[in-house]
Order: structure tokens, then sequence, then C-alpha cells
């Protein structure tokens, strides 16, 4: 049963996100992740354009002469399993390659909702936490991969392949970029990837809204080179006001000198307000 306040919250964490770059607080941690995401589309399209045919010719070899009648429908399927490939790819190394600038987009980001004053810390600091977050994007890949490969040898199958894979991959795809992006902020505070994908899945409903708007806005021209901040924008509002009480307020004082904030003092500034303004 679908919940309806899950669903409202996770449009209104979506439509928060487009609000949030335009800050002027936020502007300048914007601009790195876009920049990247521009320089690795433009590669990727271009492979895409090389190989795509290629690629749907190795595919249409695997037809035997006595289904040759099925072979327009395994074209646009073929079709369908390469950009779901090229999508992945894209996902995956922009997760790498932006992964430390958006970790810091997402602090920012909470520093601006809660009022807390962050651990100042400097560009070496930043540099020796890289390897733990990169760490934490080789978990992502470890849980989706094999997910998505099975996915991708079911689409073979007739019938099947051509009706309910393409749905379950897409449902699994949404559930996997809100994944990728709410664990910036829950990565931030040092909360287990298990612990934080139990809780996405608590929220079920809000966590594959949020994922599906920002994966639709991926195949929109021109939209696909914001959405990265966007989303991770998005997805820490949504860390402050459904799961930061429960997981971070609760934390250890131990725990919490390992993590990215600290609370020492607050700037009046919380994500009601900024849901109040979204709202209006």
């Amino acid at each position: 049963m679908l919940n309806e306040k899950e669903i409202k919250s996770g449009l209104g964490y979506f439509t928060m996100g487009w609000y949030l770059i335009t800050q002027s607080g936020l502007r300048r941690f914007v601009i790195m992740p876009i920049i990247l995401n521009i320089i690795l589309m433009i590669g990727l399209f271009g492979l895409f354009i090389t190989q795509a045919q290629n690629m749907i010719d190795w595919v249409m070899g695997f037809l035997p002469d006595w289904l040759s009648w099925m072979s327009a429908i395994l074209f646009i399927v073929s079709l369908a399993l390469i950009l779901m490939l090229f999508y992945f790819s894209f996902t995956m190394l922009s997760g790498f390659i932006a992964a430390p600038f958006n970790g810091l987009l997402a602090e920012k980001v909470e520093k601006m909702l809660t009022g807390e004053v962050l651990i100042e810390t400097g560009t070496w600091d930043f540099i020796k936490d890289i390897p733990r977050m990169l760490a934490r994007e080789w978990q992502k890949l470890y849980y989706s991969l094999p997910r998505y490969l099975i996915l991708f040898l079911l689409g073979f199958i007739p019938v099947v392949g051509q009706s309910i894979v393409p749905i379950v991959a897409f449902i699994f795809g949404a559930w996997m970029t809100a994944i990728q992006y709410c664990d910036y902020p829950f990565d931030n505070h040092k909360i287990p990837f298990k612990t934080m994908r139990f809780k996405l899945a608590q929220n079920r409903a809000q966590s594959l809204l949020f994922g599906t708007l920002v994966t639709l806005c991926t195949f929109v021209p021109i939209v696909n080179l914001v959405i990265m901040p966007v989303a991770v924008c998005g997805a820490t509002a949504m860390w402050v006001d459904t799961y930061r009480k429960t997981l971070y307020d609760g934390q250890s004082t131990k725990t919490k000198e390992n993590s990215t904030a600290l609370s020492t003092e607050t700037q009046g500034t919380n994500v009601s307000q900024f849901n109040n303004i979204v709202s209006n």
C-alpha cells in the first residue's frame, strides 16, 4: 500500500534540491560536480555513438534463424539493455569521480539546514578522507553489480525479458539512485552502508519516488548535467528531516567525534523553514 506522506515528502525533497543549489553559500560547491558530470557525459556519449551498433550486432548474433521473426523486438530490447548498461556505467563512474565533492556538498547543505558549525578541515584532511569515500563507492558497486548482471541476463528470456525485466530494471535503478545520493550525508556521519539501506527501505515509497525523479532527469538533455548536485542537496535534506535525529543524535559521544559534523552552536536555520519556502 502506497504511503501518501512518503510520496509527498519524496517529491518535496526533490523540489528542495533544485531550490538549494541556487543558494549563494552552496553555489561554489555545486560547480565542480557539474563540470565533472559534463566531461564524463561527453566521453560516454561519444563511446555510445561509436560502439552502440557493434554491441547491437553482437547481441543479435545470438538469435537463431527460427526466431528471426523476433528480430525487431530483440533489436528494441538490445537497445534498451545497452542504454541501461551505459546509464549504469555513467552512474558508477560519476559516483567514483565526484564522491569527494558530493560528500563536501552534502556537508555544506547539512550545515545550512541545521545551523551546525562543522569541524573545520584543511586540504590535507580532505585528501586523507578520499580513500574512505571511494571505499564506500565500492560497497555500492558490490551491492548493485550482481543484481544488474542478473537483470541483464534475464533480458534474453523470451516474453519475460521484453515485458517484466525492463520494469524491474527501472525500479531497481531508481532504488540504486536513491542509495547513491542519500549515501553521501549518511557516510559523512560514518553510518554503515547496511544500516543506510535498511533505513531507506523503511521509507521505501519516499526513496523510490525520489530516485525515480532523479533517474528520469538523467535522460533529459541539459537537465542531466546539473541533476547530480540537485540530488545530493535533496538527499541531504531528506537525511536531516527523516533520519538524522534517530541515527546521528542517538550516537555515542565517541562516534560523534569521528563524524564529519559536530553541533557547537546554531544559526537558527532548519529544514522546516526550507520546506515552508519551497511549498510557498
